[in-house]
């Protein structure tokens, strides 16, 4: 970087953190973290004491109290706030404190207009349309009037007998909700109003606001992404492929993904899975260069069994799963790319320094979530000591966890049990399936709950997964 003189204020915990850590470091920048009592254990933690410098960690009540990440910022003489995932990445309110407070700090992320603009789910739809991106079938506004609410589902029901769907349903959603508040799935037209005005009714003493959308509902389909890097100015955005993260929990949590998203050498679909890769990513662009986007950004699609993708949301973050993108990545024909400190390095001012040409890719990636949980009961997690963990080294491997290898841990209640991400690198889909099974066999991981019971993970869920991915 040619400015190192900038210190960043890790605002997050846990892997995440250590790799925020690690691309600081990478830069040449200085970097402070914070923690809580809970994770006092966690990898991060020890990272920041063995690398960082004087002032390099405080302890914090809460991960989301935004007054004490910015007096440990003003505190420890951080410039910027790197937010990782979760938490405040995507608030578009911190994001806007951060930058217009009297000690003014460089949030390390899209601007809060855009995660504003772009984190509104009918603002999204309004603007893809706009550019004739598919989204949805559906409202793409909240919708208050009864008749014309009803007269937008018949035109939903009509639409998917015409694709010959055997049982088409719609969504009717409270617009103003989040996070699978307010919805429900109608199967008849017959039963359309009772549902509208529970949901109209639920709105307004939920949100304060009656307002309905209506949606298709798309029960068989594929989720892809995009992965979309840009600099300060906007106007160059480039793609880092695309992902396939259909493999998920009962609760639609991914578990394991994959780049490219779909692998038409060695698959046969019945459509064209190339043009449906490239159509999303031009999609994606457009969008990135319509709103001037300047950071890091994933967009998320939803493609049916017939080939027919449609925007699903825009996550203006960095995501747990870039770095699956990253390994079959290579900028000007170099491997090693990272995409959390080409975000630190754009987040900061500096240019991107290469097009989309100077992109290529090779070969395939599988992103393993490893994850204290039970698949065999709804993944409920799994409470109690990790007393061993370990792997074998492969040049194929990258591994990020903040359990330590070393003593045993106790998993914090207080946090979803993610263990670590393995990420495998395979030269086609044969040879990475090989090797994400043998590095599944050869992984270390044993522990027990107060009762004496032996630890239950997921990795005979990714371990049967492997042999299906990719696969519609």
């Amino acid at each position: 970087m040619q400015n190192t003189n900038h210190k960043v204020l890790v605002a997050n915990r846990g892997e995440i953190a250590i790799r925020i850590m690690q691309a600081c470091q990478k830069l040449g920048l200085g970097f402070v973290c914070v923690y809580t009592a809970e994770d006092s254990a966690s990898g991060h933690v020890r990272m920041a004491k063995e690398h960082g410098g004087e002032k390099s960690l405080y302890r914090v009540s809460s991960y989301q109290d935004a007054n004490e990440l910015l007096a440990v910022a003003d505190e420890s003489g951080a410039t910027a706030i790197h937010p990782g995932y979760g938490f405040f990445a995507e608030d578009y309110r911190f994001a806007r404190r951060v930058t217009q407070r009297e000690k003014k700090l460089i949030f390390i992320g899209p601007s809060w207009r855009i995660i504003r603009e772009l984190g509104d789910k009918i603002n999204t739809k309004r603007l893809a349309r706009s550019l004739e991106v598919p989204t949805v079938p559906g409202s793409d506004r909240p919708v208050y009037d009864e008749l014309e609410a009803e007269k937008i589902a018949r035109q939903l029901f009509e639409f998917q007998e015409e694709q010959g769907i055997e049982h088409p349903m719609v969504l009717v959603k409270a617009s103003a909700g989040g996070g699978g508040m307010g919805i429900e799935e109608v199967y008849d037209i017959d039963l359309f109003k009772s549902v509208y005005r529970r949901i109209r009714s639920y709105s307004l003493r939920q949100f304060s606001d009656e307002g309905v959308l209506i949606e298709q509902r798309i029960k068989d389909f594929n989720h892809l992404e995009v992965q979309i890097v840009s600099d300060r100015t906007g106007k160059n955005p480039v793609h880092f492929g695309t992902r396939n993260c259909s493999i998920q929990s009962t609760g639609l949590q991914k578990r394991l993904e994959i780049a490219p998203g779909f692998d038409p050498s060695s698959i046969n679909y019945t459509f064209d899975a190339q043009k449906v890769l490239d159509d999303i990513t031009e999609y994606s662009l457009a969008m990135a260069r319509k709103v001037g986007y300047d950071n890091v950004g994933t967009w998320e699609w939803i493609v049916t069994r017939d080939g027919r993708p449609f925007l699903m949301e825009v996550n203006t973050r960095i995501q747990v799963e870039n770095g699956v993108s990253a390994m079959i990545s290579r900028v000007k024909g170099e491997a090693g790319v990272d995409l959390i400190a080409e975000q630190i390095r754009v987040g900061l001012g500096e240019p991107l320094g290469y097009g989309q040409d100077d992109i290529t890719f090779d070969g395939v990636g599988i992103e393993y979530r490893l994850i204290a949980e039970n698949p065999e009961i709804k993944f409920t997690p799994w409470v109690g000591c990790i007393e061993d963990f370990g792997w074998d080294k492969h040049d194929w491997l990258e591994m990020h966890s903040h359990v330590p290898t070393d003593i045993a841990y106790d998993i914090p209640t207080e946090f979803d049990p993610n263990l670590a991400l393995a990420i495998i690198w395979g030269k086609d889909l044969s040879e990475v399936k090989n090797n994400g099974k043998k590095f599944l066999d050869e992984l270390r991981l044993t522990g027990r709950n107060l009762s004496g019971e032996s630890l239950k993970s997921n990795v005979n869920f990714l371990r049967t997964k492997t042999d299906v991915i990719l696969k519609f």
